[in-house]
């Protein structure tokens, strides 16, 4: 779905999982300061939004999510995750409900399989399930924003700002009035400093909460069964989960930051050494230049060099081997 404010100056389309909104408007760290300031907003109206509604909505869905949501406050929000009967992450929600309906919004083409096992897993419960991804747009503003938000749209609000549920007819003026655009490369870049794991970039088809830090924030560890609920446990009682998230300060000198897949290997050992991890998510950061989040073997010491497609890598802890 291509966003209205792509028309807008200096706007670049990003490509790849974010096509249809910009990667930037023409100066990536002028919008990535606007962002760390509070001011600005970060168009994500290509992210898929499903609803929940129904006298049923919160305890149904607790018994398929990671997260304990059962009494969750009108307005509070929260994330979680849908796990595999194998423990692995299929789906990550954002949500929020407003006191009559839980709101979500989830990575750009997801919905329609996640709205599927939602279906399949209704019985007869309360519950009413929606695409609302053609009728309502995600736009987020950050920590500290002063931005008025209209007093009927849905907002999600977090530590790292504002997800707010607009009717996409209202985008466009809601851009006029909001501050200066940022594009999707200033939003990556802070989440990547923030060492916040995302969906399809962070997460392969065996990825576990433990290895991306999701647990605590999106897997409650106390709440009742849920499908994969046993990997969850027998890896936080019983083991290490096999591989763990780093975040990796990347040599400056190079040009091109090191692509989503990228093969690690021990800088003592060189490029054609074993390897032992993969890049996840490279960005260039204002403050601290190039910078990537990446995931290793547990067993990789954590002061231990890296090579990232013959380029250097140093590593920082994220989560504990």
């Amino acid at each position: 779905m291509k966003s209205p404010l792509l028309s807008l100056p200096g706007a670049v389309p990003a490509e790849g999982a974010d096509e249809g909104v910009a990667a930037h408007y023409g100066d990536l760290f002028r919008e990535q300061r606007a962002l760390a300031d509070g001011t600005g907003f970060v168009d994500l109206s290509h992210r898929g939004v499903v609803t929940v509604s129904g006298p049923d909505r919160l305890s149904w869905l607790h018994l398929l999510l990671t997260q304990h949501v059962s009494e969750l406050p009108a307005g509070q929000a929260t994330e979680a995750l849908i796990l595999s009967a194998n423990g692995h992450i299929e789906h990550a929600l954002y949500l929020v409900d407003d006191g009559e309906t839980v709101w979500i919004h989830v990575e750009p083409g997801t919905q329609e399989a996640l709205i599927a096992y939602l279906e399949s897993m209704k019985f007869f419960y309360r519950v009413e399930v929606a695409d609302r991804t053609d009728a309502f747009a995600v736009v987020h503003l950050p920590a500290g924003s002063i931005a008025e938000v209209p007093e009927d749209a849905v907002v999600r609000e977090t530590a790292y700002g504002r997800d707010v549920f607009l009717p996409r007819e209202r985008l466009e003026s809601f851009a006029e009035q909001a501050g200066p655009p940022a594009g999707l490369l200033a939003h990556e870049a802070l989440r990547v400093e923030q060492h916040r794991p995302r969906l399809g970039f962070e997460t392969d088809h065996r990825t576990i909460p433990h290895e991306l830090g999701w647990i605590g924030t999106a897997v409650h560890l106390q709440k009742g069964c849920y499908r994969g609920q046993e990997t969850v446990a027998r890896v936080q009682n019983l083991g290490k989960p096999p591989r763990r998230l780093v975040f990796l300060h990347l040599d400056g000198s190079e040009v091109h930051l090191p692509a989503h897949g990228t093969e690690l290997h021990l800088a003592d050992e060189g490029s054609e050494g074993r390897k032992v991890g993969f890049v996840t998510t490279s960005v260039r950061h204002h403050e601290l230049g190039p910078v990537a989040l990446a995931l290793v073997k547990r067993n990789v010491p954590v002061d231990a060099r890296l090579l990232a497609d013959g380029t250097a890598a140093a590593q920082e802890t994220v989560v504990e081997p």
